[in-house]
Order: structure tokens, then C-alpha cells, then sequence
């Protein structure tokens, strides 16, 4: 909790500000007084790396919208119309789509990050909450914005994944018909997802103020776990912790020049430079990286409705993941049974992404001869990603709440500053010495 505020109005007009609407005290004591735990690593810079993300996502969105036609019969040509007529266009639009990987990234780096030190756990579980909130929403937003272009990928995604939502009993085909606009993918649909594309960032970019202000309430977390205890903990949010993230930062934004200029179109799909023909369907449809890990688990289950509840379902764990881990050690870097489970999760979810983006019954190792059970070989894809699926449910509903029974962890700090002072770099060459070389 940053405390009592420091910040004191230097001029008249400052003075009269103040006493009016305390925007600049706000800054301030969000900003630069604000106290920050000593002990920070560069996993959190990606909050700020988040934010960077944001601002390009809003900005480039908003001048891409200047020249857009949400038409199903010129949103192809409008699209081509940006990227080769507008000045810039083609930059802008290559900053807009890369850019939405370069969020996903963040955003996955930011979660396991939360995920491994305890980010979750009380007092920080509305701020959770409301991350997950902010990853569903870009979720929904990602989808749409995919869909514009109008490309091969574009139209068939949309119509396979509107289509999921008419698994659901009863308000299934509803909600179906309703993100429709009719009774197929058309022009309707894509005026709806525009709406909704141009909507969605801007609630995003509130619910992150009070991701912020949440923030602020209950104190930022750190590696040991332990909250804050004294002035020793901490240090001013400036320069600390804003040097680190600028420079964090600046290298972000190194990878994302990288893909921008040299690799604007390794992270999309070559079909999606084919106009949408709802006549031919691609060979096969994958929808954009980000989504692979969540489109393996739907795949993974032969039924349609529990394919569909299972894909919700892996997004519903972690929401209640503040309420499933029953440890009462906030960081696993003193769980080192844990540790060990965190990182089978970790290769769980690439497994995952790598099953959602081939074909379900490819062979994982070509040439192997093995049987089939379920009416699929052994050695395909969708068993892999069965396997990877059950992990992932197994370590948020089975490993969580029962190992913190059994586990035995390692002693905790008393405060951030007992490890930090206690390491022999931070102690004076002088204060080691051995006594006959002092005098």
C-alpha cells in the first residue's frame, strides 16, 4: 500500500489544482513515491510492457478504422486499399496485427509469472480477477479483430467457432443466430464484430485502471512472497523500478521492430490473403497461436458440447485459481515439489498450442505403428493433446488443492530485505575480513 502522500504542489497553480481535482498528486504517488519492493525481477516489467501494448493496439486501431470498410463486399479490398495506397498503411497495419501478438505474449509471460509466485492469493484476489477479466476480453477482441480482413482463415474461423457457441442446450443456437445477424457468417456478422473490435479495447483499457488501482490498494507482490514490513523493503517506484522497465521495454520493442519489418507475416496464415469464399473451405482451419492450447483442448473430446465445456472450462480454472491452491506458501520458489509441477504445466500448454496447430490425426513420430482406441491412432495429435489436456486440468484441480497436504517447503524470509542484505555482495569487504588483516 503506498501510505501517506508525500507530494507537495510546488507553484500556485499546482496549489490550486490540488485543492480542486489532485490529478498530478495521483500521478505522483502512483508513479514515482510510490513504494516498490526492493527485491523486483525483470519478470515484473511485463506490466508496463502490457501497457506499452495497449497504447499501440489503441492507436494504430483508431487510424486503421479511418480507412476501413466493414463490408463484407469491399472489407478485402479496403484492407488491400491500406496497405498498399494509405501513406504508412502497410506499417501501421503490420503494427496493428504483430501487435496483438506481441500482447498475447506479454500477457502469457505476465500470467505464468502470477502464476508461479503467488499473484493469486489473498489480499490479491480481486486483482486476479480482474486480470483474467482483461485476458478474456482480449480474447473476444483478438477473435473479432481476425475476422476483419475477410480473408479464407477469417470467414471459416468465424464460422467454426460462432458454431461452437450452438453446442450449448437451449440458448445455443440464440446466441448463435444473434452473433450471426442472420442465418450464416455474412455481412451482418461482420458488422457486428467490427462494432465489437472497435469497443472491446476501450472497456479493456478500463477494467486495466482498476487492474491498476487494485494494484495500489493491496501492494505489489515479489519473489519471496513476503509482503513489505518496513522502509527497508522497498525503494520509490522512480527511478527504480521505472529505469528497469523502461530498459525492459526498449528490448520488447527490439522484438517487435524485428517482426514488423522482417517477419510481418510469420505469425499469421498465408490463406487469409485469399478472399472469404464460403464456397471452398481451406484444408485445414487453425485459428491465430494464441488460441492453439484452448482449440487442442476442444479437440481433444470427441463429443461437441463437452469439447465446448472443456475449452470454457480451462479459461473458468483460472478464475477460480485464487480458491484452488490451498498452500499457504505464496511463491514456489520455497516449493520445489511444486516447481516441478509448474514446469510439466508449462511444456502442457506448448504441447498444446503444438496439437492445435496440426492436423488431429497426424502421426506425432512418422513411421510409428501403433493401435487405435477411440477410432484414433495412438500416435496422433489428438491422443497428445488428451494427454497435455489432462495435465492441464490435473495441476489446477488435482494438484493445487491436495499437494499442499504432503508438500514440504523450504524456510521463508522473514522480510524481502533479510535475503537481499544477507548476500555476501551486499556486505561491506571489510565487515569479512579475518581479524589479523584489520589491524
Amino acid at each position: 500500500m503506498s501510505g501517506h502522500s508525500t507530494y507537495e504542489p510546488k507553484t500556485g497553480f499546482e496549489r490550486w489544482l490540488d485543492a480542486r481535482l489532485p490529478i498530478v498528486r495521483l500521478g505522483y504517488d502512483s508513479f514515482v513515491d510510490y513504494p516498490t519492493p526492493r527485491n523486483l525481477n525483470y519478470w515484473w516489467t511485463f506490466g508496463g510492457i502490457l501497457s506499452l501494448c495497449l497504447a499501440s493496439q489503441l492507436i494504430t486501431g483508431i487510424i486503421l478504422v479511418m480507412h476501413y470498410t466493414p463490408s463484407a463486399d469491399h472489407a478485402f479490398a479496403s484492407v488491400e486499399h491500406i496497405m498498399r495506397d494509405v501513406n504508412y498503411g502497410w506499417l501501421i497495419r503490420y503494427m496493428h496485427a504483430n501487435g496483438a501478438s506481441m500482447f498475447f505474449i506479454a500477457v502469457y509471460i505476465h500470467m505464468l509469472r502470477g502464476l508461479y509466485y503467488g499473484s493469486y492469493k489473498a489480499p490479491r484476489e480481486v486483482l486476479w480477477l480482474l486480470g483474467c477479466v482483461i485476458y478474456l476480453l482480449m480474447m473476444a477482441t483478438a477473435f473479432m479483430g481476425y475476422v476483419l480482413p475477410w480473408g479464407q482463415m477469417s470467414f471459416h474461423g468465424a464460422v467454426v467457432i460462432t458454431n461452437l457457441f450452438g453446442a450449448l442446450p437451449v440458448v445455443g443456437p440464440s446466441i448463435t443466430t444473434w452473433l450471426w445477424g442472420g442465418f450464416a457468417v455474412d455481412n451482418p456478422t461482420l458488422n457486428r464484430f467490427f462494432s465489437l473490435h472497435y469497443l472491446l479495447p476501450f472497456m479493456i483499457a478500463g477494467v486495466v485502471i482498476l487492474h491498476i488501482w487494485a494494484l495500489h490498494v493491496v501492494g505489489q507482490n515479489n519473489p519471496t512472497g513476503v509482503d513489505p514490513k518496513s522502509k527497508a523493503d522497498t525503494v520509490p517506484f522512480t527511478p527504480y523500478a521505472t529505469v528497469k522497465d523502461g530498459f525492459a521495454m526498449g528490448v520488447f520493442l527490439i522484438l517487435f521492430a524485428i517482426f514488423v519489418f522482417y517477419l510481418p507475416n510469420a505469425l499469421g496464415h498465408s490463406d487469409n490473403y485469399i478472399p472469404a469464399n464460403p464456397l471452398v473451405t481451406p484444408s485445414h482451419i487453425v485459428p491465430e497461436w494464441y488460441f492453439l492450447p484452448f482449440y487442442a483442448i476442444l479437440r481433444a473430446v470427441p463429443d461437441k458440447l463437452m469439447g465446448v465445456l472443456a475449452m470454457f472450462g480451462a479459461i473458468a480454472c483460472l478464475f477460480a485459481l485464487p480458491w484452488l491452491d490451498r498452500s499457504k506458501v505464496r511463491s514456489m520458489r520455497y516449493r520445489p515439489t511444486m516447481k516441478i509441477h509448474f514446469v510439466i504445466f508449462v511444456v502442457a500448454c506448448c504441447i498444446l498450442g503444438l496439437c492445435g496447430a496440426k492436423l488431429p490425426d497426424d502421426p506425432v513420430i512418422p513411421h510409428l505403428t501403433t493401435f487405435s482406441v477411440m477410432g484414433s491412432d495412438l500416435n496422433s495429435f489428438v491422443w497428445l493433446s488428451r494427454l497435455a489436456a489432462l495435465y492441464y486440468f490435473a495441476f489446477f484441480l488435482i494438484v493445487m488443492p491436495f499437494l499442499p497436504l504432503s508438500e514440504k517447503t523450504l524456510p521463508v524470509p522473514d522480510s524481502i530485505a533479510s535475503p537481499a542484505l544477507s548476500h555476501p555482495a551486499a556486505v561491506p569487504a571489510e565487515a569479512t575480513a579475518a581479524p589479523e588483516m584489520k589491524g
